[in-house]
């Protein structure tokens, strides 16, 4: 169990989850518009036609939000008492929200690598859209642990 002095503010990680799972939704948009060669705007084609880079870099945004909320969180709970060491909760804490950040940063570096390869090619090739996709899928599951890890973390404790 979770310290008693210790209180999650439930409504900010609530929005902060659900910022990331909505990232996935801009991130598979991109995956549509690179599927369809849509590097850049392409007006008439709907959502798809804003192109990968507009939303890889929304979902890139969403994604460093995410991260900066887990860090105002985190000086949050160690400003209450709760750290690494105070707990056995904190420790599991700490440790589990700690790696799934290091794997978010990781899907960050990726985000920006895609959106370099664009700017550096002289034209969307196949490849650049095969990279697009490997990167949603890792973005995907990163977003699926962060779920169950969500509600084992701050729903179950």
């Amino acid at each position: 169990m979770a310290p008693s002095d210790v209180h999650f503010n439930l409504p900010f990680s609530v929005t902060n989850t659900t910022i990331l799972v909505l990232s996935s939704v801009t991130c598979q948009l991109g995956v549509f518009a690179a599927e369809n060669g849509f590097v850049t705007r392409h007006p008439g084609h709907g959502l798809i036609g804003m192109g990968l880079r507009f939303w890889f870099v929304i979902t890139f945004i969403m994604g460093s939000f995410f991260i900066a909320g887990q860090v105002y969180e985190y000086a949050g709970l160690v400003t209450e008492g709760m750290t690494y060491q105070s707990h056995p909760y904190g420790s599991i804490f700490f440790i589990a929200t700690g790696f799934h950040g290091l794997h978010v940063t990781g899907g960050l570096i990726a985000f920006l690598l895609v959106l370099t390869r664009t700017y550096l090619a002289p034209r969307f090739t196949h490849n650049q859209a095969v990279s697009a996709i490997v990167v949603s899928y890792y973005w995907h599951f990163v977003d699926v642990v962060w779920i169950a890890l969500y509600g084992t973390i701050y729903l179950l404790r």
